[in-house]
């Protein structure tokens, strides 16, 4: 990736880290394919219909890689049970129609490997203890989720393309996802801890989130499951204290449990759960962090 001119293709390349990702590996002169569900409108843009198990794969012939980031967002809506259908079905129906698109393409036109998108919501609540990649599913619906949406890619791996999972962490930027809601209260000083603040929050910078992804397909070595966040995970009450020293902004705001269940519904359990998440295959494959600690991931951000 560093040293040749590649063919990335993105699904969910308009999110978050897709964007980022997208303009990352575009800068360093590589050619971006977006898989996009309407009819394309430009030559970098390849057609899919991921609930209906359709993509066209002449667009994906030759690429190097397929990075999957594709699925609404876990906290965009309250967790009816129709949203929760559309939480599992953007995620397990579009990795099993990637996986098997590759699967049916020619094999030297198959990528060299494919990234797909999980979540540390694979472990449930840890409460204190430390998790990493060896560590079981746990209990509920985002862990049952996770497991649904990583066998979802078993069509690719087992047409021989190395296959990464990539267990993200709570990304850090203003763009969007939970920071992108927390920033603007906490600007405000309207920021506090949610529930206790002893539970863990094991996040990642979005820089250090797009390094990790091109890590991740620049390793060979590299398959099955890989935690992306940072090295130090902290409770929600020390992030809060340190976005209050960051911004300047007192955090004496609080939501208590009770009052989080009934705005949030069951969303509220994984808002207030602990997840201590440890990068151990990140690390020992040798990535480096550009902003390991939370003041620094906080002020990238900023910046």
């Amino acid at each position: 990736m560093e040293t040749t001119r590649s063919r990335v293709a993105v699904a969910g390349a308009s999110g978050l880290i897709g964007t980022a990702l997208t303009r990352s590996l575009a800068e360093d002169g590589h050619e971006v394919v977006r898989l996009v569900r309407r009819a394309p409108r430009a030559k970098d843009e390849v057609r899919w219909a991921p609930k209906q198990g359709r993509v066209d794969t002449a667009g994906l012939a030759g690429c190097t890689a397929v990075v999957n980031l594709a699925g609404a967002g876990i906290g965009d809506r309250r967790w009816t049970d129709a949203y929760k259908r559309e939480l599992r079905d953007s995620r397990v129906l579009g990795t099993t129609a990637l996986a098997s698109a590759l699967a049916s393409l020619d094999e030297d036109e198959r990528p060299e490997v494919f990234v797909n998108a999980s979540a540390i919501g694979y472990y449930g609540d840890t409460g204190d203890r430390a998790v990493d990649e060896s560590a079981p599913a746990g209990d509920g619906f985002l862990p049952s989720l996770c497991v649904e949406w990583e066998e979802a890619t078993g069509a690719a791996r087992e047409a021989g393309v190395r296959t990464v999972v990539a267990r993200n962490g709570l990304v850090v930027g203003r763009g969007g996802g939970a920071w992108g809601r927390l920033f603007p209260l906490f600007k405000a000083g309207l920021g506090g801890r949610l529930g206790d603040g002893r539970q863990y929050w094991s996040y990642i910078s979005l820089h250090d989130e797009v390094a990790a992804l091109r890590h991740l397909i620049d390793s060979p070595s590299l398959s099955g499951p890989v935690n992306l966040t940072a090295p130090d995970p902290l409770t929600n009450r020390e992030v809060t204290a340190a976005m209050g020293r960051v911004l300047h902004r007192p955090t004496l705001f609080t939501a208590p449990a009770p009052v989080l269940r009934v705005v949030l519904g069951e969303m509220a359990d994984d808002v207030l759960g602990s997840q201590r998440v440890l990068p151990s295959r990140l690390l020992e494959s040798g990535f480096s962090f550009a902003f390991p600690t939370i003041e620094e991931t906080l002020r990238a951000a900023l910046r």
